[in-house]
């Protein structure tokens, strides 16, 4: 049996269960027509719209929509909420004028379009929240619960990615045959005088063709935004890792320079060693020998320990950048206002350049 929700005109709305080979009988389709899977496509079956949108499945005709296997929780709100006040007229559909098939088709592309936006709009916030703490240098190391759930937002990312390709292909699909788009327009053959040029002298056919490239539209530019953020999650993991080596060089700096004063003082300890040792000679019996004796063994623990951090600082230090004549200063413009995006963009390149020149 088939759970339908059928919608006419008017916004009249019925439901009821009808077993598939009746309703195949009653649109006059065959059995692979509603043969529906996780699919998106939009096809034409004697004078029938199919659209499938993964779970939202529909069948167009020029008197009404029929709505199948709608058990969906977010699905059955708006089709109680919004679809029947959209057919009817009532919202911001802008094909009311046109033929209920025109009306049928931009509602189902609004609400799928609708719903792919809500995906990003909720992702975004979250992800660049979590970009924000984990590029932020003053830590020592990355808390693993914020990767955690970058790595979460990533792949739902990688989904809604999916997502739009797929329905920017099916529409693509479409518009590239002209012949489709003319079935797409059913008035035209079951009643022929609705078919005619609108006042604005473009006839229905070209009215189907600019509704589908005005989604299409829409899908492009979100794919932009998702890719924006996608570029910007590789970039801030860059960043990260370069934070991550800025701080273990730092800890591997302090290591090597302990590790010299280490050395400078064992080195001059050798005569505190020397002196230490069961040997007798006229110097312990003078009391100002083991002054100098301590006194030579930190001025020369010191003035080695200085020669090696001075021969480390001329090896490992970067050189300095290159002079910037005033002239090329000057001519650069001002930055304007930039979006939340592109500041944490140039904040993570910043902190880029100073963890490259801690190293």
């Amino acid at each position: 049996l088939f759970l339908q929700m059928k919608f006419d005109k008017e916004g009249n709305t019925t439901y009821f269960e009808k077993k598939k080979t009746e309703l195949y009988q009653e649109l006059g389709l065959q059995a692979r027509d509603l043969r529906f899977q996780h699919v998106m496509s939009i096809a034409t079956r004697n004078n029938r719209i199919i659209m499938r949108m993964e779970f939202l499945k529909a069948v167009i005709t020029p008197e009404f929509l029929l709505i199948l296997d709608y058990r969906n929780l977010s699905l059955e709100h708006w089709l109680l909420n919004e679809l029947a006040s959209q057919l009817a007229g009532e919202g911001q559909l802008v094909t009311y004028s046109l033929p209920f098939e025109f009306r049928a088709i931009e509602a189902i592309l609004q609400y799928w379009i609708s719903k792919l936006q809500g995906r990003l709009n909720t992702l975004q916030p979250q992800i660049l929240e979590t970009l924000e703490v984990l590029v932020d240098p003053k830590l020592l190391s990355v808390d693993r619960s914020k990767l955690h759930i970058l790595l979460q937002n990533g792949k739902s990312l990688s989904e809604l990615e999916t997502d739009v390709k797929v329905f920017k292909e099916t529409i693509l699909e479409i518009l590239d045959e002209e012949e489709v788009i003319e079935e797409l327009c059913l008035s035209k053959w079951t009643d022929p005088q609705v078919f005619e040029e609108s006042t604005s002298g473009i006839d229905h056919a070209e009215e189907m063709e600019l509704l589908l490239e005005n989604y299409y539209r829409q899908a492009e530019d979100l794919l932009n935004e998702a890719r924006e953020l996608r570029v910007l999650i590789d970039d801030s993991e860059s960043i990260i890792f370069i934070n991550l080596d800025s701080h273990r060089n730092v800890m591997m700096r302090l290591n090597l320079q302990l590790t010299m004063g280490t050395f400078s003082v064992s080195l001059f300890g050798l005569i505190g060693v020397a002196f230490g040792m069961n040997l007798e000679s006229s110097l312990e019996e003078d009391p100002r020998i083991f002054w100098l004796v301590t006194g030579i063994m930190f001025l020369g623990s010191g003035l080695m320990w200085r020669r090696l951090l001075s021969f480390l600082g001329r090896h490992l230090d970067p050189p300095l950048p290159p002079h910037v004549p005033a002239a090329l200063k000057k001519s650069q413009p001002a930055a304007g206002r930039v979006d939340i995006k592109t500041s944490l963009k140039g904040e993570t390149f910043g902190l880029s350049r100073s963890t490259l020149t801690n190293q």
